[in-house]
């Protein structure tokens, strides 16, 4: 028995394990590279937007950030059953993409859009709420972009280029970001308005790519014989099989590391460059140079990921990054040590960005052979919310430790010893230990092998 599909239905199960042409795959990158836009600006400037350019103590901030990003974790399932659940011409991931695009980008705007002429107390309802809702939306659009990954092919193969290609988008992204974001807040003024125009010109920005990637893209994937009989798979039975998935408790876990190390690095570098290095421009070096690393390594990646797999891949990043984060005790205010010290790591953090999504998809056939349940939208919903709370952990840490170090907000305040002690240890030591916890959830992570076999039988089921 087949699934039920509108005639129109970009749907193609036969083709699922085909070639995926250039142009799908660039165009499915496109909108990893709009929502970097939004995640990096974030990671990189947001708390730092609100603590010197709006005022708000670090600590209260960071307190924000977790607790929004854990409460956003949350949506993330709902956001996957709603994938599920989803029947259109256009499949159950694409048309989330083309019906969120435009609110994505009004609420990026408006983050950066704090008034500033409120009271204490606005201000703060002001932030929790924007910032909130700015990933509720994001969770509309990214929990079905990272799905459609496992939606377009089930090789693995295929994957692992479809999840290098985001990820050389994204990087690309983070390059843009980190070189053009201050330049055109100066350009517009330099003032709290000169954010809101800078974001708002991104947003519009993110609309033409979000489009570019509905219409390039194509489901194809169609759930084995094991489940197509099953109807709609009630919610509680979707998730006891999601948590019987232990690959995807490990991804999970892995994607909360692998993002806790991207966000706590990218908030504390405007810090560093400011405080330690003393001077503030620095941010877009030391971001080119962790950043630039990473994207020509992924563009490289494909042919060492199908010779000794995506574990063995993301382990070799581990040791890049622990590396270049030790590197940083050499010398910690020379401008010259942690423009090495971030190439190295940026070479270390690809395996990472390049593995850790396709490894996600992975999962969703090992939870269909051992459970009988397909559901790629809770799935990913994993992936994203691994995302937001590893993000959400760095910036709140980075809030966090500032504050504990004594960091005075406002520009040009006197800083005491003690938060350039917080901030150094942001910068080098908190890295290692999140490479550290990521290397041993690998060491309990097996499906690289097990896969083959696992793909065999389920297609054997399809026949």
């Amino acid at each position: 028995m087949k699934p039920e599909l509108d005639q129109n239905q970009s749907f193609h199960p036969a083709s699922a394990d085909g070639k995926i042409s250039v142009k799908e795959k660039a165009g499915y990158s496109l909108g990893d590279l709009a929502c970097n836009l939004v995640v990096v600006a974030v990671s990189s400037f947001l708390t730092y937007y609100y603590t010197d350019v709006i005022g708000v103590s670090a600590g209260i901030i960071g307190t924000i950030i977790l607790l929004s990003r854990f409460l956003d974790g949350v949506t993330d399932l709902g956001m996957g059953v709603l994938i599920d659940k989803t029947k259109s011409r256009h499949g159950k991931a694409r048309p989330w993409i083309l019906w969120m695009a435009i609110p994505f980008a009004v609420v990026t705007t408006l983050v950066f859009s704090v008034p500033e002429n409120w009271g204490t107390t606005a201000t703060l309802i002001y932030i929790a709420v924007t910032y909130n809702l700015l990933f509720f939306v994001y969770t509309a659009i990214n929990v079905p972009y990272g799905t459609l990954n496992s939606l377009i092919t089930q090789d693995q193969n295929q994957r692992s280029d479809l999840n290098i290609f985001r990820m050389s988008a994204g990087q690309i992204t983070t390059l843009l970001v980190s070189t053009f974001t201050l330049p055109l807040v100066n350009f517009f003024g330099g003032g709290a308005g000169s954010w809101q125009l800078t974001f708002g010109a991104f947003s519009v920005i993110t609309i033409f790519l979000f489009y570019i990637t509905f219409h390039s893209t194509t489901e194809r994937v169609a759930p084995s014989t094991m489940t197509q009989g099953l109807g709609e798979v009630p919610f509680t039975k979707a998730l006891s099989s999601l948590l019987k998935n232990k690959y995807w408790i490990l991804i999970v876990l892995i994607a909360v590391s692998t993002f806790l190390f991207q966000g706590s690095v990218t908030g504390i570098t405007i810090y560093y460059a400011e405080n330690i290095l003393g001077d503030a421009n620095m941010v877009g070096t030391l971001t080119i140079s962790l950043t630039l690393p990473t994207l020509i390594t992924i563009m490289t990646m494909s042919p060492i990921v199908k010779r000794i797999g995506k574990r063995n891949s993301m382990l070799v990043g581990i040791c890049f990054i622990i590396i270049g984060s030790a590197f940083v005790f050499i010398n910690p205010a020379s401008a010259t040590v942690a423009i090495i010290a971030s190439i190295i790591r940026g070479i270390g953090f690809a395996p990472l960005l390049g593995t850790v999504f396709a490894m996600m998809a992975d999962t969703i056939e090992y939870g269909e052979w051992k459970t009988g349940v397909r559901t790629e939208g809770m799935v990913y919903s994993g992936g994203s919310f691994g995302t937001k709370v590893g993000g959400g952990l760095g910036s709140a840490s980075v809030g966090w430790v500032l504050a504990i170090g004594g960091y005075v907000s406002g520009s040009n305040a006197e800083q005491p010893t003690s938060a350039f002690t917080a901030i150094e240890f942001m910068f080098s030591f908190f890295p290692i230990i999140v490479a550290l916890l990521m290397a041993v959830f690998l060491s309990f992570y097996k499906l690289d092998k097990e896969y083959p076999k696992i793909i065999q039988e389920l297609n054997t089921t399809r026949q």
